[in-house]
């Protein structure tokens, strides 16, 4: 199923698989940097900046799309929810304190745009597009837990072959915050994916990449993990069907793993 249109409000759009009537998915994965959409009256005309890292999660989006369906199968359903414009408007994975959720500068870009933002402006846009989609996020995962289901939450990334020049070695990044059981068990798994696996890199909570999860599943103690892919290695559409294939034995091992192991209480 492709995703919906955004809607006016840019709450965010959804795809789902294997769901009907009061169903509810086993798996929710979420994509914050799925776009390198710009509207106005938040626009940029710098195809470079577009076609960046800065910009969005190259492959990022597509890969959630093929595996969905592939884990809807093992696990009574999925739903994805991913953000509809460019994460240079406003980063939908930082807290609305951080600088970074509108930043000026990145790795290699200026962004003209956040220059000098203003609280009036930031506000405005935390209120546009923050707000809504984790709001849809949110609702999402009441629904479940509601319909007697606990989703294992998974959010989907990329990163850049280099950073400040300096190659990364990592190639699949799984990252945790409080709860790393799911995350522990995806990296033992991983073997079978033939990728430089490593917990935690190329970034850690640490870096405030974890708000997302922070948000929506450790209030519930639900299963959750951050995975991060070289985007090289997910560039086209073969590739991305291949690891798709891949990754979906990886975490369904993982997942069924842990869920045979009561959660400890919070």
């Amino acid at each position: 199923m492709r995703p919906q249109k955004a809607s006016a409000e840019w709450t965010g759009s959804m795809a789902s698989w294997g769901i009907a009537g009061h169903a509810a998915p086993g798996v929710i994965l979420i994509c914050e940097h799925a776009s390198n959409h710009f509207v106005e009256p938040w626009l940029i005309d710098d195809a470079d900046l577009l076609a960046s890292h800065a910009a969005s999660d190259p492959g990022a989006l597509d890969l959630a799309l093929a595996l969905g369906p592939l884990l809807a199968q093992q696990h009574g359903g999925a739903e994805l929810v991913h953000a509809p414009l460019s994460r240079l408007i406003y980063d939908l994975n930082r807290s609305p304190d951080r600088p970074d959720a509108c930043p000026a500068q990145t790795e290699l870009h200026h962004i003209v745009l956040n220059d000098a933002l203003g609280v009036t402006e930031r506000l405005a846009r935390m209120e546009s597009l923050y707000l809504p989609f984790h709001n849809l996020v949110r609702a999402r995962i009441a629904r479940a837990l509601a319909l007697g289901r606990r989703p294992v939450v998974l959010t989907i990334h990329s990163f850049s072959p280099t950073w400040h020049g300096l190659p990364r070695t990592v190639e699949f990044g799984v990252i945790h915050d409080d709860l790393p059981r799911l995350a522990r068990q995806i990296v033992a798994e991983a073997g079978d994916l033939a990728l430089k696996t490593e917990l935690n890199a190329p970034y850690s909570a640490a870096d405030h990449v974890t708000h997302t999860l922070r948000l929506h599943a450790l209030p519930y103690g639900l299963d959750n993990a951050m995975l991060e892919f070289r985007n090289d290695l997910i560039a086209t559409p073969a590739d991305r069907a291949a690891l798709s294939q891949r990754l979906a034995r990886v975490l369904s091992r993982a997942i069924t793993k842990v869920a045979e192991v009561p959660c400890p209480a919070l």
